[in-house]
């Protein structure tokens, strides 16, 4: 099996700790050859530190001097539309963190793309690879559900407002609680009901604690340069009339410091995902069943597997272009609704 050859985008902390790590361990599918940064200095510091050979400060000449087979995009959302556009323009595979974009449109526009070109486009969702999930699929394949018809999906945080980088900044992230936190609950939401399109959402955003300040457990933010919404809710529905009950905070006065989860609600059964429990009948009593032996797994490495493997055209579980498309389109909704 020939190697592909990698490069990264973006000299940050998803690129330092999350995707190089995972790269260097899949040493027979992918060679990682490149890190680029607007940081000619932050790149090559990155590089040296994982014993990458090559650090560029623009694409141009990354492109030209290293032409690789795949690019991993780690920058801030405004840039995963040209970014990943210009990969694709460059015949490469790409996995971009998430969300897929600002717009709707533009994730659209990246899928067709790779569509036209017969390239893979993946997002980084990684919560598909937990042992939970796995299990929520053996499970619905089983039949232990029944028809799904309803999902209580949440991603909170008491008050964790990042006091780092650029997650308050709407011109560059797009949105806040939701584009950062309430996608990855969203996505498995949206897989367990078969990725479908919703035919009405109802949203509301909220910014009451980021613009008026308080204690912050992820650092300090400055509520005068506060941008974007600290909570926002939403509610989808399905033209089978299945429904989807979404939350998301950076901060919400409630008892936790961080909540994140899912319930499922089957015709013939149930699911609490974290920690998984199967609510259901045996024996003509009411049961829960619990699995405290699930094996705990490295999900970014299990993620980028999948992504590498969809490039190869082998079987894979990753969030895929058309996904992340429809996904994108449901956030765009979820804020006009909020703004109406």
């Amino acid at each position: 099996m020939t190697r592909l050859r990698a490069a990264i985008i973006g000299g940050g902390n998803i690129a330092d700790k999350n995707h190089i790590p995972a790269l260097k361990q899949l040493p027979e599918q992918v060679e990682l050859v490149a890190v680029c940064s607007r940081d000619l200095t932050k790149a090559r510091a990155l590089a040296d530190k994982h014993g990458v050979e090559q650090a560029f400060d623009n694409t141009d000449e990354l492109y030209r001097q290293c032409a690789p087979d795949v690019v991993v995009i780690c920058t801030p959302n405004n840039l995963h539309y040209p970014q990943t556009m210009e990969a694709l323009e460059h015949n490469c595979h790409v996995f971009c963190e998430k969300p897929p974009a600002i717009s709707g449109q533009n994730a659209r526009d990246m899928a067709s793309l790779a569509a036209q070109k017969g390239l893979t486009l993946a997002y980084n969702f990684q919560l598909r690879q937990t042992s939970e999930w796995s299990l929520l699929t053996r499970c619905q394949t089983d039949g232990l559900l029944g028809d799904i018809y309803h999902i209580k999906a949440h991603f909170l945080r008491r008050r964790g407002i990042p006091g780092w980088g650029y997650f308050t900044n709407k011109a560059m992230q797009g949105g806040g609680a939701l584009m950062d936190l309430g996608v990855h609950v969203l996505d498995l939401a949206l897989c367990a009901l078969g990725y479908p399109t919703p035919d009405q959402v109802l949203g509301n955003t909220y910014d009451f604690i980021g613009k008026s300040g308080g204690k912050g457990l992820m650092g300090s933010w400055d509520p005068q340069t506060f941008e974007v919404e600290d909570a926002a809710t939403a509610y989808l529905t399905f033209p089978n009339k299945a429904s989807i009950m979404l939350s998301a905070s950076f901060a919400l006065n409630t008892q936790t410091d961080k909540d994140r989860n899912l319930e499922i609600f089957g015709s013939k059964g149930g699911v609490k995902l974290f920690p998984f429990a199967l609510h259901t009948e045996v024996a003509g009593e009411l049961a829960d069943i619990q699995f405290p032996y699930l094996e705990e797994v490295d999900i970014q490495l299990k993620n980028t597997a999948a992504f590498l493997d969809a490039c190869q055209g082998k079987p894979s579980n990753i969030c895929t272009a058309e996904q992340g498309a429809i996904l994108q389109e449901i956030v765009e909704r979820i804020y006009q609704s909020a703004a109406s």
